[in-house]
């Protein structure tokens, strides 16, 4: 009987386990977006002032002299994924860009990126993230080379 008691209670916990968090992005998505609008808006907003896009030329890039250019796109060894896009402009400051000191793109634990959340529809915003996904790839990274082991 005490076996099957705690079965039914590590069972139980297994399945609380697995419950998503109700905050939990799971099930979100939005609609296609276009490439070309987004290009567009991702001007028009002047986000060319502080980031490259991997492949993409700006006419009249108007760069801020005190804030560090962030790149985005390129090739990658992980998968930036829809919803980390969708959640760097809406929440730049969840994260901050890897591989820049900290004080390139924040300030007092608040990241240098302007909130955009007023001044953007929800097309745009749509239409940005598929436009950045486009210029993104995944390349696997190169194995680390070990000569042979002997015993």
């Amino acid at each position: 009987m005490n076996v099957r008691m705690i079965a039914i209670g590590l069972l139980l916990l297994a399945q609380a386990g697995c419950t998503p968090d109700p905050k939990s992005g799971k099930g979100f998505t939005l609609p296609e977006g276009n490439i070309e609008r987004g290009q567009q808006t991702f001007a028009q907003l002047n986000c060319q002032a502080c980031h490259t896009v991997a492949g993409v030329t700006f006419d009249d890039t108007e760069t801020l002299t005190d804030q560090k250019i962030i790149a985005l796109g390129g090739a990658k060894t992980k998968v930036q994924t829809y919803g980390d896009l969708v959640t760097s402009i809406i929440n730049p400051s969840h994260r901050f860009a890897k591989g820049y000191e900290e004080e390139d793109v924040a300030q007092d634990g608040q990241s240098k990126m302007r909130l955009y959340n007023d001044e953007m529809t929800i097309q745009q915003l749509v239409d940005i993230v598929t436009f950045l996904e486009s210029h993104y790839s995944v390349v696997q990274p190169a194995p680390t080379p070990y000569g042979p082991y002997f015993y």
